[in-house]
């Protein structure tokens, strides 16, 4: 008796360490085919910025397309494509609104923040007609970025509102782009993704448990809305390291505060792209490499966290 329990006993060990096994052998089996279904896109867009500028093309097709972000730049910018109304042009831009914008970010500088905020009802009536149609996430400076957009035919400006360390926005130092997208379709289907980010009413809902490697991330703009920054809300991935100060972060993350939006980002945090502001229906598509490590999803609003639109989150070895 005392040898049949014990060959039992042997029996059942044997069964549960190959169980074990088993699971861990289909474990490394889901990672490498996770990481065998997402390839970076070689039929791309390419954007450069060396310094303060976009190099690209001024026509591209419409439909699906994938941006290629190389910046190259010595500071972190992203990409935003706004189309235009009818008879507006990037010109209008660059004479209109961004002085609007600069004057009123002066005065704020100063510590006249009523002024400044006064000033911005300046704007030009043609202003609010823009739709914002998406783009890159913050992108660390000598990175790159794979962003994938849905674009109608028409006119577009691109643009960076990045600031200066002196406060001055990209925008007003060369980082405005008129972009003319064309009838021509480009016959692009939209990525496979791996992950998914719903903006909601109530902020970003995704699936925390992240697994280090390739993913393509899809965003989904089930709900949209115009905050107190004038922008809409978007999704940016940061990587915190373990001396990142959230509260830090969260303000920067808010171009109107003096300290906001502006060169050199907080200490201990690297933005890794995202997807920029769409309006509510969009989907858009970014691709992620993620070491183990702690990240962030964040939305370039004020009060991010309250609003749920600051979510952290871990990729584990």
């Amino acid at each position: 008796m005392k040898k049949l329990n014990q060959l039992i006993l042997f029996v059942l060990v044997f069964t549960i360490f190959n169980c074990k096994n088993d699971k861990k052998t289909e474990s490394v089996i889901e990672v490498a085919e996770h990481e065998e279904t997402v390839k970076l896109p070689t039929n791309t867009i390419d954007i450069l910025t060396r310094s303060m500028e976009f190099v690209m093309a001024d026509t591209i097709t419409s439909g699906w397309n994938t941006f290629k972000y190389d910046n190259r730049a010595n500071e972190t910018h992203f990409f935003r494509f706004v189309k235009m109304p009818e008879g507006i042009t990037s010109e209008n831009f660059k004479t209109e609104s961004d002085p609007v914008f600069e004057e009123g970010m002066d005065l704020i500088n100063e510590g006249k923040t009523e002024e400044g905020f006064a000033a911005f009802s300046k704007l030009p009536e043609w202003f609010s007609k823009c739709i914002s149609t998406g783009g890159s996430g913050l992108i660390a400076p000598k990175s790159k970025t794979y962003t994938a957009l849905y674009l109608e035919p028409g006119l577009y400006s691109m643009e960076c509102y990045v600031k200066m360390p002196n406060g001055k926005f990209h925008s007003t130092m060369g980082m405005v782009k008129q972009v003319y997208v064309s009838e021509t379709d480009s016959g692009n289907v939209a990525p496979k993704a791996t992950d998914t980010i719903d903006i909601r009413e109530d902020g970003f809902h995704f699936n925390r448990h992240i697994p280090k490697g390739k993913h393509i991330f899809q965003v989904n703009v089930l709900s949209q809305k115009l905050h107190e920054n004038f922008a809409s809300t978007d999704v940016h991935l940061v990587k915190l390291e373990s001396h990142a100060n959230r509260d830090t972060l969260e303000s920067w993350m808010v171009w109107y505060d003096p300290k906001g939006f502006i060169t050199p980002v907080p200490n201990g945090v690297e933005f890794l792209g995202g997807f920029n502001d769409a309006v509510q229906g969009s989907t858009g598509y970014f691709y992620a490499n993620l070491k183990p490590g702690k990240y962030a999803f964040i939305a370039e609003v004020p009060n991010a966290k309250a609003k749920g639109l600051f979510k952290e989150f871990e990729v584990l070895d």
